[in-house]
């Protein structure tokens, strides 16, 4: 008995003197360290059937019973793709055919397709269970057609007059204007201003959320998003504010942050990621010259949500194939990009498996489960890879080299330094390092597909990626063979076999005898 609790106690103990030597107590997440999966409640996943009234799954424009249950249900699945947020559309009372959430009938219940508060509550409880943040989708520009106060005349002064932007490039008419005929919230009104913010305010208290995703931002004025940003904010601690500022202008989007808003999605970036990657041999330096300007721009440029589409674009998998390309290789040199580059990954469902769409509703499908795993596989370890290294979240972003579509960047963080190779080309590609890159008499270890490269006696590192690959390296100190390594893996081996030698030995002697 002492024996087997003694090799208990030892195989835990020699595991943990087995770990890498350097390795420290990370520090406490921030946003610009999350990985966001966003999805289309309706279309992911449906678990419970009690609330399928109504629905029709071969209509695009229809609900098809996706819920709250449903996202619960692959909430392990989503945590192990290395995810660590979650990004819902909206979960409010909706009218009819409002499966994506965005024709607000009710901005204090929810969408009766997809659960009842409680049901959204758990929900949050269950993604805080598995260290998942939640960011909800918030509307504050329009409501469905069918909500009561765009019925109520008495309520008239809430919303902007009747009338349709024609004019896209002025400001007066995107702040005033209606979009897709849906009733434009008055917000200079004081009423409808509180009305919001209350109602932002109670979701946040009642709910446990951990963030906003705002919609249609620039339709809004700014003295709203101020007052709304600060309130929000005064109820919870590191509540992350998401713009979305759908433009071309960079700095026309920065001039948002003055309100208070976190970060936004950066639609200037996705314009060059979507250029460079849907075919191999395209130039990358517009992506690394738009991180230059970023950074001149942005107050906190590490808090921009990167993204390569959404519900309101065109599938880049259609991108791909409009291109005769296969979409895995133009994914996983896409993400391997957005996962190691300043900026908060944003990743559409179905991305995972390279769900095809064109113009919505067609890039809302129902999400499939059943499909080939090779890229979640990819995208898995690209999270580990990502979760683990604090240079890939937080350090600084140096070019190395790039040449028609084939880059190496450096990433540093304190004393962590990692080097990406990128070879978005049909050929293997060559680049030598110098001492003016990276120290020499050092070594790169690649984390994605366990390369090794030593600097030689001129102190150059050559680093060799084949087509269409990409690793990620941590520079460190050059080891031979580790012995004590070696020894300690023994010993634990040994110990195992002692031990289950022991449990059949005492198994034996527990055997009733038999006549």
């Amino acid at each position: 008995m002492k024996f087997r609790v003694w090799t208990l106690i030892l195989i835990p103990f020699l595991l943990f003197c087995a770990l890498p030597v350097g390795a420290v107590e990370k520090e406490e997440r921030s946003w610009q360290d999350e990985t966001i999966y966003f999805l289309m409640i309706d279309r992911f996943s449906n678990g419970d059937n009690s609330n399928d009234f109504k629905v029709d799954v071969k209509d695009p424009k229809a609900y098809h019973g996706g819920d709250f249950q449903g996202v619960m249900d692959e909430l392990d699945y989503i945590q192990e793709m290395g995810f660590t947020a979650i990004w819902l559309t909206p979960v409010f009372d909706n009218q009819d055919m409002g499966y994506h959430g965005y024709w607000i009938n009710d901005f204090y219940n929810t969408e009766e397709h997809f659960g009842t508060i409680d049901e959204f509550k758990e929900l949050v409880k269950e993604a805080h269970k598995r260290d998942i943040k939640v960011i909800l989708d918030f509307v504050v520009n329009h409501t469905g057609t069918e909500h009561e106060f765009a019925q109520d005349p008495e309520k008239a002064d809430w919303f902007h007059e009747e009338k349709e932007i024609t004019n896209w490039s002025d400001q007066e008419e995107l702040e005033n204007g209606w979009i897709y005929g849906l009733p434009d919230l008055n917000q200079e009104n004081p009423e409808v201003r509180d009305y919001l913010i209350d109602a932002a305010k109670w979701w946040i208290t009642e709910t446990d959320i951990d963030g906003y995703r705002l919609d249609t931002v620039k339709h809004v004025p700014k003295s709203f998003w101020t007052e709304f940003s600060k309130e929000v904010k005064s109820v919870k601690d590191d509540f992350y504010l998401l713009g979305e500022v759908w433009a071309e202008d960079p700095e026309y989007i920065a001039d948002y942050a003055e309100t208070g808003i976190d970060g936004f999605v950066d639609y200037p970036l996705n314009d060059h990621l979507r250029t460079a990657f849907a075919e191999p041999d395209q130039s990358l330096h517009w992506l690394f010259q738009t991180w230059e300007n970023n950074k001149q721009i942005y107050e906190q440029p590490y808090l921009l949500g990167t993204f390569m589409d959404n519900h309101d674009t065109v599938r880049f998998t259609r991108d791909a194939i409009l291109k005769n390309q296969h979409p895995g290789p133009r994914w996983r040199m896409a993400l391997s990009y957005l996962y190691t580059v300043p900026g908060i990954p944003i990743v559409y469902y179905g991305s995972e498996i390279a769900l095809d769409g064109g113009e919505d509703p067609d890039n809302r499908k129902q999400m499939d489960f059943r499909t080939d795993k090779e890229l979640i596989e990819y995208i898995t370890k690209l999270g580990e890879v990502r979760n683990e290294l604090p240079s890939l979240t937080r350090g600084s972003m140096e070019l190395l080299n790039e040449d028609q579509g084939m880059a190496l960047y450096k990433r540093v963080y304190e004393d962590e330094t990692s080097i990406v190779a990128l070879n978005n080309t049909s050929e293997t590609q060559t680049v030598v390092l110098t001492e003016e890159d990276i120290p020499a008499d050092m070594e790169l270890r690649g984390l994605l597909n366990g390369d090794l490269v030593r600097s030689d006696n001129d102190g150059n590192y050559t680093i060799v990626t084949d087509r269409e690959e990409a690793e990620v390296y941590v520079l460190a100190e050059k080891t031979g063979i580790n012995f004590t390594h070696i020894a300690i893996m023994i010993g634990i081996i040994v110990a195992f076999i002692a031990f289950l030698f022991i449990v059949k030995k005492r198994s034996k002697q527990n055997e009733p005898e038999t006549n």
